[in-house]
């Protein structure tokens, strides 16, 4: 069911508390996230300030006014020649999923991609049982190209990630 007013939009520097706390959420109890431990505040800070410098963008979902969610554009990997390849993250406070926000922040951070010339947008999904994420991918277009199996190690599970990936020019 989608939820009548998700109004998405450009993250700034007043929103990286929220960006924190939903995090925090997603590291603790999921497995969208490999990371085992919340980053501090100044971490998710120098995280979104290298996106800044690298024109990747980083946008937020309010829903009648209240924060919602967060979705952002990262450097698939390092090396220079990957530098028009962006790998997608998506994190939705926990009383606004299954509302249409994680779809309103992947549609409109795939125009964004699209607008600032990106050319692929790749999606690490962790956890193969992530079947709301991987049918989110889908539905915005993604394809899947592989499964890492047993990559990672979280909660006392070994857990797969799957790639996705979409053309966006």
């Amino acid at each position: 069911m989608s939820h009548k007013s998700v109004v998405v939009s450009l993250a700034t520097h007043q929103h990286l508390s929220f960006m924190r706390d939903i995090y925090a959420h997603h590291v603790l109890e999921g497995t969208g996230s490999f990371e085992e431990q919340p980053p501090s505040l100044n971490d998710i800070e120098a995280r979104w300030q290298v996106r800044e410098s690298r024109h990747q963008p980083t946008l937020v979902a309010t829903c009648d006014g209240q924060l919602a969610g967060f979705a952002y554009a990262a450097s698939h990997k390092e090396r220079s020649a990957y530098r028009f390849t962006v790998e997608d993250s998506i994190y939705i406070a926990p009383e606004f999923t299954g509302q249409g926000v994680g779809r309103a922040l992947l549609n409109e951070l795939i125009n964004e991609c699209t607008e600032r010339q990106f050319r692929q947008m790749i999606a690490a999904i962790g956890g193969s049982n992530n079947h709301a994420s991987i049918a989110l991918h889908e539905q915005c277009g993604f394809r899947s190209v592989g499964v890492a199996t047993n990559v990672g190690f979280k909660f006392n599970s070994w857990l797969d990630i799957v790639y996705m990936q979409r053309a966006l020019i």
